[in-house]
């Protein structure tokens, strides 16, 4: 909420300046995060007169102005605006003034003409686009009122009037209109405000002879208030709302718009105005939209509506989206004579839905969205019928329609002086906080130190006690109040073993050199869906911010793939990287989804940097398996993890890809990306491996026990096996532990060949099989049995040929 000083100063008297009104507020509760003057910077710019009027002799489209500056002579100055004309009130930047950009104006010529200073634009002055009035876009800013020339410019402009931003939290959208600023200020120094209310005087005909309203559903729209205002003149707004309007960031529009604005500004209350005459029929319905129903926005957007809106309507077709933006088919334009005005209040949460959904949130979607006062709906359609009929020459209908309404009662919250004290450790009397609740313009009666708090509407974010004593807290002080130190019992603080485990496979990731990187939530449902471990449904978001954060993810793997892309993209192609986190995969027929920790990792590029003394050694499979292997054996599970190949994953490559299984579940996956993959993600080759941290905490483990060193010798065997290419060594690791005997240590995979030297589809695997007794040394005899019946089995289990 940008607040202007000098708009404040009128509403509440206060001893502050800007600078101090913005540390004394932002210690009582609401941020001001800055102060601004659009003057800062700015100097030697006067207001002036066009005096005369010439074409310029060397060009069609200068002109040679005399220009009154409040000096003796008026002066030469050669301006190039299409809309100057003779007799404007102009802005003119004399020869030493500073302008916009920090640009210095100097004497000069301009084709051989002499020219004395500058006419200005508002833009040339700072001001942007946005705020500046479009009628003058193409031209000079002209003053709508005779100044004195010479007077000070900046100061006719209000860019000398410092804007104060507040930080306005959700819960306190009183400040969101100037009244509310006003009660908090005076509040904060003592004073109360003195708003000047005019009555509206009403000379045209009953405002029924005009239209009838209806709110199709009350919750809705619990108050709709409605007022005409006739005869209607369409021009721009005086300059004291022109400077109202642009130093709160708002454009000045013409005198009807500017009004709603202004109210909007003052009252905290949005304001919308109809072209009566472009309404099409006399009645006025406020319903939800009908699917796929049609609006164009005043934005010039096209709108397919669904149920979840609320819309205005003229009863058959909408002409406004309530509380959002209206339609273009009632705008007020230079032809409108008839105004109907709307004040309401309409429910927040499908206003906030719409307003997102079209991507159309506005001043007044904010405030709606947040809450209003009920008891100034009234007071500001009042107002803005009094001031569209004064400075539009117009007349307002007698009377005021109303399709629905809410009662402005205020809320009643008791509260004690020994509770008030014992929350904030004070020792305040009655007189004091009875003082401070009046100073808020709250109704209090006091009776043996119980407090009967009266709070109006305008402040409809007080309802229990625990409100007044925030209030009392902020106004008395916080820095007065007493500091203390918590009386407490300790407890030692300790995480949880999963928290634990969690934590420590963390810094396992870290000591093998990985970095750990936090991924967003939320992705799209194709990435969502890739490197699923288990079937799972998709979980959207009902209104995504962005049509990549729609899905909650259902992996690691792809925030890691992203991350990866990312540093690719600006040449940082070594990487290791590791995410902990929980993926939400949904079983089918429940709303909710499950929350479950996974770990996940990706590698690319080099692991060991090219040297004089060594080369580069490139991640590959067995890398990323190692890694796997040494987070696996720090859990101590009792079962064996095996690595199954997996060749139907459609990111993966077929042939250098494994899922993870434990005891029948699978709870991971390790490979390398396909390359097609790599390619579309614009990518280097990069290994991903993914683990359900939940399934690995949950599985049995084994206990580590420290045993004696072996006293006794052990013997080895080589044996290499010849089988077809579709046997894995998984799967003849399996057939040598199970016959291996008692005996048996370790068997290690020391040679794979597969050549010219042997026919199609086969190969050959070598493993050294080690061989130990803990009681004595083993006989020759007693390793060759063994041995044999390894061989045996290799034989007669998977086709083996030993060689």
């Amino acid at each position: 909420m940008k607040v202007s000083y000098d708009w404040l100063k009128e509403l509440v008297d206060f001893p502050a300046t800007p600078e101090e009104l913005l540390d004394k507020v932002s210690r009582t509760g609401i941020e001001v995060d800055s102060v601004s003057r659009m003057a800062d910077g700015l100097k030697k710019v006067v207001v002036g007169r066009v005096v005369s009027l010439k074409m310029h002799p060397d060009s069609d489209h200068l002109h040679v102005a005399m220009v009154d500056t409040g000096e003796d002579e008026p002066r030469q100055i050669v301006c190039g605006a299409p809309n100057i004309e003779e007799g404007q009130t102009v802005i003119v930047a004399l020869p030493g003034a500073r302008i916009g950009d920090n640009v210095k104006i100097k004497r000069g010529k301009m084709r051989g003409v002499e020219s004395d200073g500058m006419i200005c634009a508002l833009q040339e002055l700072g001001f942007s686009n946005d705020i500046a009035p479009k009628a003058y876009d193409a031209g000079i800013y002209v003053f709508d009122e005779p100044l004195e020339p010479g007077s000070d410019a900046l100061k006719a402009l209000g860019m000398e009037d410092a804007v104060l931003d507040f930080e306005i939290t959700p819960n306190r959208a009183d400040a969101l209109g100037m009244r509310g600023v006003a009660w908090e200020v005076g509040a904060t120094y003592g004073n109360k405000p003195h708003f000047e209310d005019k009555p509206v005087v009403e000379t045209g005909k009953p405002v029924a002879d005009y239209l009838s309203v209806k709110v199709a559903d009350e919750k809705d729209a619990p108050s709709y208030q409605m007022r005409v205002v006739d005869n209607i003149t369409i021009k721009d707004s005086p300059l004291w709302l022109q400077r109202r309007l642009w130093n709160a960031g708002i454009r000045p529009i013409n005198n009807i718009v500017d009004v709603t604005n202004l109210i909007m500004l003052g009252y905290g209350q949005p304001l919308h105005a109809f072209d009566y005459d472009k309404l099409g029929s006399k009645q006025i319905l406020v319903r939800r939209a009908t699917p796929g129903e049609p609006l164009t926005t005043l934005d010039g957007n096209d709108h397919e509506l669904t149920p979840d809106d609320i819309v205005i309507t003229n009863g058959e077709k909408p002409i406004a989206l309530a509380g959002v933006m209206g339609g273009l088919n009632s705008e007020i334009t230079a032809g409108t004579t008839t105004v109907a005005i709307e004040a309401a209040m309409f429910a927040g949460t499908p206003i906030r839905k719409t307003a997102l959904r079209y991507n159309l949130r506005s001043e007044a979607s904010s405030r709606f969205e947040k809450g209003i006062d009920v008891g100034s709906i009234n007071k500001a359609l009042d107002e803005a019928a009094r001031l569209m009929a004064a400075l539009g020459d117009g007349e307002v209908a007698t009377g005021t329609i109303s399709a629905s309404h809410v009662d402005p009662e205020p809320v009643e919250v008791d509260i004690s002086l020994d509770r008030i004290n014992h929350i904030l450790g004070t020792q305040l009397d009655a007189k004091t906080v009875t003082g401070l609740f009046d100073r808020l313009g709250f109704e209090v009666t006091e009776a043996d130190g119980l407090f009967s708090v009266l709070v109006p509407t305008r402040r409809w974010d007080i309802h229990i006690e625990a409100d007044l004593i925030e209030e009392v807290a902020r106004l008395y002080g916080f820095d007065n109040l007493p500091s203390t130190l918590p009386t407490t019992t300790m407890t030692v603080g300790e995480f949880t073993a999963s928290q634990a485990r969690r934590k420590r496979s963390r810094k396992l990731l870290e000591g093998l050199g990985l970095t750990q990187i936090i991924s967003y939530a939320l992705t799209t449902p194709a990435k969502a869906a890739a490197f699923a471990i288990d079937d799972s449904e998709e979980t959207h978001v009902a209104f995504p911010m962005t049509e990549d954060h729609q899905t909650l993810r259902r992996n690691l793997v792809s925030g890691l793939i992203d991350a990866v892309a990312y540093n690719v993209a600006r040449k940082q192609t070594d990487l290791a990287l590791y995410e902990q986190g929980r993926i939400f995969p949904r079983s089918a027929g429940h709303t909710r989804p499950q929350e479950v920790e996974y770990i996940a990792g990706a590698l690319s590029g080099n692991v060991i940097q090219a040297g004089w003394h060594q080369a580069a050694k490139p991640v590959d499979f067995y890398y990323v398996k190692g890694i796997v292997d040494s987070l696996l054996a720090d859990y101590r599970l009792a079962g064996p993890v095996e690595y199954q190949a997996l060749v139907d994953d459609p990111c993966l490559h077929p042939g250098q890809s494994a899922k993870l299984v434990l005891d029948g579940e699978v709870i991971g996956l390790i490979g390398r990306l396909h390359p097609q993959f790599e390619r579309a993600q614009k990518i280097n080759e990069t290994y991903v491996f993914e683990l359900n941290l939940d399934a690995l905490l949950a599985a049995s483990r084994t206990e580590m026990t420290a045993v004696a060193a072996p006293k006794f010798p052990s013997v080895t065997r080589d044996i290499a096996v010849q089988v077809t290419a579709n046997i894995t060594n998984a799967e003849i690791q399996a057939v040598i532990a199970k016959n291996g005997g008692k005996f048996l240590q370790d068997a290690h995979l020391f040679d794979v060949y597969s050549g010219k030297k042997l026919a199609p589809g086969l190969k050959s695997l070598a493993y050294t099989l080690t061989y130990r007794r803990k009681d004595a040394t083993l006989t020759d005899d007693e390793v060759t049995k063994a041995n044999d019946r390894v061989e045996a089995a290799l034989k007669s289990e998977l086709g083996a040929v030993i060689r």
